[in-house]
């Protein structure tokens, strides 16, 4: 059990969002394995918040991911279903027919060379058919197998990496992976292309009844459930399968928070036109019909817009990453997330998920922007009021949202984090007596700078915002993306040091800002411009012509609540 945890259940709903849940559970995994004897401080994050303690059927104790994940049929590459953790060789002997058997055995997928490496160093399969995995350092693990030093696992190249199980390194419970027989993740044919599609998934008894299942299973032994966030991919069909969803929690589970995170891959091209209706139909679609049943809805992605008109990826100044890989692109979401969503896992912040979304929804605006700067350009002789300082005006970081550049727009609500920062450098180390250059200089705490920042930068907004010490873990098989001007911590150094770093600070943000009246305004009138009888397929997949129009008047009142002068403050 959770011992007094406040969790949260993730849902993750398509192939994007698996990838983005592979880094994410990756991340989670690797800040569990910090020796105990690390310098980084311990106990600000609280891991019970996502993951659930258990027990095989022979005694093991084991520590998943509090997890249900739905993809298609071929996506899961060589991980199975039911996950090899809790398998159990007698019951998978056991058959009741006893007349003639015909075998008709499936051609399995080759094991990616890093996962092959990864489960030697990791454990081994035992003479019973039990996966026997070594203890991790903070005692979350099972029983070690052996005091042995164990070698480093391989790091997997792009090359390598054609679905997202292939680098996921965190071993998942059987309730967790439910699969969508009816549709195929590979070929043209039989795919999950449209919200209506995917609407009509959950509407059968066979889907329905095996995602509730899921949920009571997971729910009925929490203690105290805050919520569930979703990570659900908007361009494709599952935007339909996520807002059924939604609406189930929402109708089974109410007052428990509710935040859904919509997914988009990296840029797309002009030469595919149905690919870039559907994707434009279903965003639309995914956003109106999520945030009708979520506490608070975010679209996520490196492109630089959600309508017709490609914009080219966003840019980090520390990061080179390819916006054509899903597992780059996943792999900044992630990071994003695990640093926007720390508020609500905390072990000493009361701030829930509901709590977070009743700061930054009111007055009807329950679809919010993120952004994220990583990692945050602190040098070695710098001190966080001098590197904000130096930012000036400036937008401090990175926007996440496809929502275009939000310098000049205004923020009604903001949610901050700031981690990994040594706490020598939170705050200005000039000798007494020296002018201050500003008055982020004169606070005595970091918090107190930070604060002090926002407020200068959005004084009419409300501001939360949390200072941290624990960094974002970037170890293998997180991708090589950082520039050679970085140090082992993250930092930003004049010479290069001579290899990558295992962690880094991250500031991120969540936002209700101004930009999103013009996002969703443009997102209605690409939609007007659409001729549906060139796109009729995209309707007899469950769509009516009413259900456009209702689309369309609702994207424009959401449109209108971020308009200027619309209940700015309270």
């Amino acid at each position: 059990m959770a011992g007094g945890a406040r969790e949260v259940l993730t849902l993750q709903l398509g192939h994007f969002a698996g990838f983005v849940g592979a880094h994410w559970w990756n991340q989670q995994d690797a800040a569990l394995r910090e020796p105990t004897d690390t310098q980084e401080p311990p106990g600000e994050l609280c891991p019970d918040v996502l993951f659930r303690a258990g027990r095989t059927l022979h005694g093991q104790e084991t520590y998943t991911p509090r997890l249900i994940l739905m993809d298609l049929k071929g996506s899961l590459s060589s991980l199975k279903q039911e996950s090899g953790l809790y398998r159990d060789k007698q019951l998978d002997a056991a058959i009741a027919w006893q007349g003639k058997l015909t075998t008709h055995k499936e051609e399995l997928h080759p094991k990616n060379p890093y996962l092959q490496d990864l489960l030697s160093v990791e454990g081994v399969l035992s003479s019973d058919g039990l996966w026997r995995v070594k203890s991790i350092s903070n005692g979350k693990g099972l029983p070690p197998l052996t005091t042995a030093a164990t070698p480093e696992p391989l790091i997997p190249t792009e090359g390598s990496i054609r679905v997202w199980s292939d680098f996921l390194r965190v071993h998942l419970h059987p309730r967790s992976i439910c699969m969508i027989q009816k549709y195929n993740h590979d070929g043209e044919a039989g795919r999950l292309e449209a919200f209506g599609q995917g609407e009509s998934v959950l509407k059968e008894p066979r889907y329905l009844e095996e995602l509730e299942d899921r949920l009571h299973f997971y729910v009925e032994e929490c203690d105290y459930l805050q919520g569930f966030q979703v990570l659900c991919d908007l361009h494709d069909g599952f935007s339909g399968v996520g807002a059924k969803a939604a609406e189930l929690l929402h109708d089974e589970y109410s007052g428990r928070g509710i935040i859904t995170w919509g997914l988009l891959p990296g840029p797309y091209a002009l030469g595919e036109p149905q690919k870039n209706i559907y994707r434009l139909l279903n965003t639309a679609f995914g956003l109106v019909h999520l945030s009708a049943h979520s506490s608070l809805v975010c679209p996520l992605s490196l492109g630089g817009s959600l309508g017709l008109r490609p914009e080219p990826p966003v840019n980090f100044p520390h990061l080179r990453y390819d916006a054509t890989l899903p597992f780059h692109c996943s792999a900044i979401l992630a990071t994003a997330l695990d640093t926007i969503t720390a508020p609500y896992r905390l072990y000493s912040s009361p701030l829930s998920m509901v709590h977070l979304a009743d700061m930054l929804n009111f007055s009807g605006k329950k679809v919010v922007t993120a952004g994220a700067s990583i990692p945050f350009p602190l040098g070695p002789s710098q001190s966080l009021p001098d590197t904000l300082m130096q930012l000036g005006g400036a937008t401090p970081w990175t926007p996440l949202s496809a929502c275009g550049d939000p310098s000049g727009t205004h923020c009604f609500a903001q949610s901050v984090v700031l981690r990994g920062l040594d706490k020598a450098c939170h705050t200005s180390q000039l000798t007494p007596g020296t002018p201050l250059p500003s008055l982020l200089h004169a606070c005595t705490t970091g918090e107190e700078v930070l604060a002090q920042y926002l407020q200068q930068q959005q004084p009419r907004a409300r501001s939360s915002s949390h200072l941290l010490l624990t960094p974002c873990k970037v170890v293998p098989p997180y991708p090589s993306l950082f520039s050679s001007s970085l140090s082992q911590q993250g930092l930003v150094l004049d010479n290069p040091p001579t290899g990558a770093g295992e962690s880094i600070p991250v500031l991120g943000a969540l936002r209700s800002s101004s930009s999103l009246s013009r996002t969703l305004g443009d997102l209605a009138k690409d939609l007007t411009k659409l001729n549906l009888r060139r796109w009729a397929s995209f309707m007899d997949a469950g769509v009516e012509q009413d259900d456009l129009g209702e689309l369309l008047q609702e994207l424009c009142s959401l449109a209108q609540c971020y308009q200027l002068g619309d209940s700015l403050t309270d």
